[in-house]
């Protein structure tokens, strides 16, 4: 179903952004990976050795021009975006009255106005074509909220509605446009964490432990997959939410 498709995935050079490249690629899709900071050469190499097409592009999708030429450069090498994977994030944690202002603006930048600049030019080709899946990454905490993270609850919270929103407007042209909320998946962000900490974290989680970023990525492709949910939030939690 998916194969041959192209599918761009934001932030994916490491951790949840790889996985999800990388599972796409084993679908059979070309993909479109974009990275700001960390060098994605290890992401690459396993997407090749699924036998699929890759074009890497470096740039911050907070950037309006730069998503636009993102996709511009996507649809140059294959001719479409068919998915379209919101991934790219950052924390700038802190307690609400020690927050600092670039703290806050850095975070709804990134993660909220990014999903929004890859959204509106991503659409503009499905919207032509008919046809498409956009997801997008949420967080239990912009369902539940977390002490020390105001500005990436809000973003998360914002991402949402954005969500529901864009799933309402691009509905009519077949393109399905959902949220996935990652509760505490294991990656090099969370590996710093003490042994205590994580304990402390898998007693708020039913299922007693963390997420792999395989279990987020295996969630996206069911969402690609699909074409009559649209407008929701998959929960990736082992049951925190509940």
């Amino acid at each position: 179903m998916l194969k041959g498709k192209t599918v761009v995935v934001t932030g994916a050079a490491k951790g949840i952004g790889k996985a999800i490249a990388v599972a796409f690629a084993k679908e059979g899709c070309n993909i479109v990976l974009n990275y700001h900071s960390t060098e994605p050469d290890a992401t690459i190499a396993e997407i090749k050795e699924q036998g699929v097409e890759v074009l890497s592009l470096q740039g911050d999708v907070s950037d309006f021009s730069f998503a636009k030429d993102f996709i511009n450069q996507a649809k140059k090498q294959f001719g479409t975006v068919d998915v379209l994977v919101n991934n790219a994030g950052i924390t700038r944690d802190n307690l609400l009255l020690g927050m600092k202002e670039e703290d806050f603006d850095a975070v709804i930048d990134t993660n909220l106005k990014g999903t929004f600049n890859m959204i509106k030019f991503a659409s503009k080709l499905m919207l032509k074509q008919k046809s498409g899946a956009i997801i997008n990454m949420a967080s239990v905490v912009g369902i539940m909220g977390n002490a020390g993270q105001v500005n990436y609850a809000a973003s998360k919270a914002g991402v949402i509605g954005m969500t529901k929103s864009a799933a309402k407007e691009l509905a009519s042209r077949n393109i399905s446009v959902n949220a996935i909320a990652p509760g505490f998946i294991e990656t090099d962000m969370t590996a710093v964490l003490t042994d205590e900490q994580k304990e402390a974290i898998f007693g708020s989680i039913p299922m007693g432990r963390g997420g792999k970023p395989e279990d987020v990525a295996t969630a996206c492709v069911f969402l690609a997959k699909q074409n009559y949910i649209t407008g929701q939030v998959l929960n990736v939690d082992g049951g925190m939410c509940i």
